[in-house]
C-alpha cells in the first residue's frame, strides 16, 4: 500500500477485476454507489455474467490510459497482476492510491466487524457461503465475500448491518509487491479450518511451507477469539500447535472431537446426519449435498454458528433450505438422459472426493469423469500419481491434453509436466476405462458418442473449459 486512503471514493478502479475475489469486492463496491470500472485479459462466467449484470464496465486487456482517463481514487491491483502490467507502471508513476486485494477488502469493508475467516486447502468457498446462510437464516445480518457466486446471496458477495464479516480466506500470495498470503490480512477473530494440504506449488515449496503459513494465520487468533477445527486432519492439527485461544473441534463419525456428523444416509434430498456434540446428541440435520466432504463442511459451519451465539438446534435446522454454489456439483442439464455436471475440483483430493459424492448422489448410474488439469499445480508432475488414484474412482476417465506451455513458479523452474497420455495408461493398466484428448471439440465428440441413457457426466475444471459442458449439451440434444 502507499500511504492512506483517499477521504472519498468516488471511483474505484480494479486490475484483473474478473478473478471471484477482485469481482466480488468489485461488486460490493458498486452496490455502495461507488464508481467501479476494471480491466482483465479475459472474461469468463460466472463472474463475467455477474460484472455485466452490476453494470460494471470493463475494458478487455491491460493500458495505462485504463487508470489515467479518468483518473480514479484508489486502485485495486489483483495477485495474478505482474510487476510489468503497464496499468500498475502507471498507477505507480502518477502517485495514484493503490492497495491489494485483501488490504482493499478489509480496509474498505472488514475493519470494525467481527472478522469470521474460513481457511484451508478444501471446502472454503461451499463452507464460506455456508456459515453466511446460517448466520443470515439466524438473524445476525452478516457480511459475507466468497470466491464463487453464492446461490443464497444471489452472487459472490452479501453486505448485512450486522457485526460479522465472514470472508473465504486464501493462502495464495497477495500481490506482486506483497508476498505474504491473502489470509493474514484479515485478522480473524474466529477462523474456521477444514483442511491444510499442499498446493500452489508455484509459490509453496512442500507441504511444511504450507504449514508454516497456517500455523501463523493460527497465532494471529487473539486469546478472545475462537478457531474451529477439522480435528480429523492430522496436519490440520500440527498447525494447531501456537493456538493462543480456544479451539473447537469437528468431524465425521464416531469420535472424542467436539461437534462430529455421525450416521450419514444420503438420499434424494441430500445427505442427512445428527449432530452430536462431545459424544451428546444435539440436533438432527439435512443438507442438500453429497459426500463425507460436504457433511464435514456442514457440521464445521454448525460449529462456528454456533460459537458466534445461534443455537445449534437453529443452525442444523436452516441447513436444508441451503441453496449451494455456482459450480460446486452444479447440474448444468440432461439430454437424452445423460446428466452433466459442472464442478470447480483440480487437486487429486477435490476430485476423488466428488467422484466419491457423485457415487452416493447418483447410485447404480454409470459416472464419467472428466478432467482438465489446468492450474500450475495440477498442470505439473506432482500429483501424476494422485489423480490416477482419484480418478479410478469413476467408471470412466476423460483427462486433457493441456500444452505444456511455461508455467509460474516461484520455487524454481518447472521441468516436469503432468503425461495426460500416460495418466490414461496408468489407469487403463488397472482396468480402467481411460482416454486422454488434446482438444475439447474432440473430447465432445466421444463423450457425445459412448454416452448411454442413465450416464452421470462429471466434468472438473478451475477454468471454463472452452465452454465443455454447454458444447456436450448441445451436441447430445442434436443426436
Amino acid at each position: 500500500m502507499n500511504g492512506p486512503l483517499p477521504e472519498k471514493l468516488a471511483h474505484v478502479h480494479l486490475v484483473a477485476i474478473a478473478g471471484t475475489g477482485m469481482g466480488a469486492l468489485a461488486g460490493l463496491l458498486h452496490a455502495r454507489g461507488i464508481r467501479v470500472t476494471g480491466s482483465d485479459r479475459a472474461l469468463y462466467p460466472p463472474m463475467s455474467d455477474a460484472l455485466a449484470r452490476w453494470g460494471i464496465p470493463v475494458a478487455l486487456g491491460f493500458d495505462a490510459k485504463n487508470v489515467l482517463e479518468p483518473r480514479p481514487d484508489l486502485v485495486v491491483i489483483g495477485n495474478s497482476v505482474r510487476a510489468d502490467n503497464p496499468e500498475a507502471q502507471a498507477v505507480f508513476d502518477a502517485g495514484i492510491a493503490y492497495r491489494s486485494f485483501p488490504d482493499a477488502l478489509y480496509q474498505l469493508a472488514m475493519a470494525g466487524r467481527h472478522s469470521v475467516v474460513v481457511a484451508g486447502t478444501h471446502g472454503k468457498t461451499t463452507t464460506t457461503s455456508l456459515l453466511g446462510a446460517l448466520l443470515a437464516n439466524a438473524g445476525r445480518d452478516p457480511s459475507v465475500l466468497v470466491g464463487g457466486v453464492a446461490l443464497d446471496f444471489d452472487g459472490p458477495f452479501r453486505e448485512g448491518a450486522g457485526p460479522h464479516f465472514v470472508v473465504e480466506g486464501d493462502e495464495y500470495d497477495t500481490a506482486f509487491f506483497d508476498k505474504t498470503p491473502k489470509f493474514w490480512h484479515y485478522h480473524p477473530e474466529t477462523l474456521l479450518l477444514t483442511s491444510v494440504e499442499f498446493d500452489h506449488a508455484d509459490i509453496y515449496r512442500d507441504l511444511d511451507h504450507v504449514k508454516d503459513v497456517f500455523r501463523q494465520l493460527v497465532r494471529g487468533v487473539p486469546a478472545s477469539g475462537t478457531i474451529i477445527a477439522a480435528l480429523d486432519d492430522a496436519d490440520v492439527c500440527d498447525v494447531l500447535d501456537g493456538a493462543r485461544c480456544k479451539v473447537v473441534g469437528y468431524g465425521v463419525d464416531e469420535g472424542e472431537h467436539g461437534f462430529r456428523a455421525v450416521d450419514l444416509v444420503p438420499g434424494p434430498e441430500g445427505t442427512r446426519f445428527r449432530v452430536v456434540r462431545d459424544e451428546r446428541d444435539v440436533a438432527t440435520a439435512l443438507v442438500p449435498m453429497y459426500g463425507r466432504h460436504n457433511v464435514a463442511n456442514a457440521v464445521g459451519a454448525i460449529a462456528t454458528a454456533v460459537a458466534l451465539g445461534v443455537p445449534v438446534a437453529d443452525a442444523a435446522a436452516a441447513l436444508a433450505g441451503f441453496r449451494g454454489v455456482r459450480r460446486r456439483q452444479e447440474i448444468r442439464g440432461t439430454e437424452r438422459g445423460v446428466t452433466v455436471l459442472d464442478d470447480f475440483a483440480h487437486h487429486p483430493t477435490a476430485v476423488r472426493e466428488t467422484i466419491a459424492a457423485m457415487r452416493m448422489r447418483f447410485p447404480g448410474r454409470r459416472l464419467v469423469a472428466v478432467l482438465e488439469p489446468r492450474s500450475n499445480t495440477s498442470r505439473r508432475a506432482l500429483f501424476q500419481r494422485d489423480f490416477a488414484d482419484a480418478l479410478a474412482g469413476a467408471d470412466r476417465a476423460v483427462v486433457a491434453i493441456v500444452p505444456h506451455e511455461p508455467i509460474y513458479s516461484a520455487t524454481g523452474a518447472v521441468t516436469e509436466y503432468l503425461d495426460a497420455e500416460r495418466l490414461a495408461g496408468e489407469l487403463r493398466a488397472g482396468g480402467h476405462d481411460a482416454i486422454a484428448l488434446g482438444d475439447v471439440p474432440a473430447i465432445v465428440e466421444d463423450l457425445a458418442a459412448t454416452s448411454r441413457e442413465g450416464d452421470v457426466v462429471l466434468v472438473m475444471s478451475n477454468g471454463d473449459f472452452g465452454g465443455l459442458w454447454g458444447k456436450l449439451l448441445e451436441r447430445l440434444r442434436a443426436q
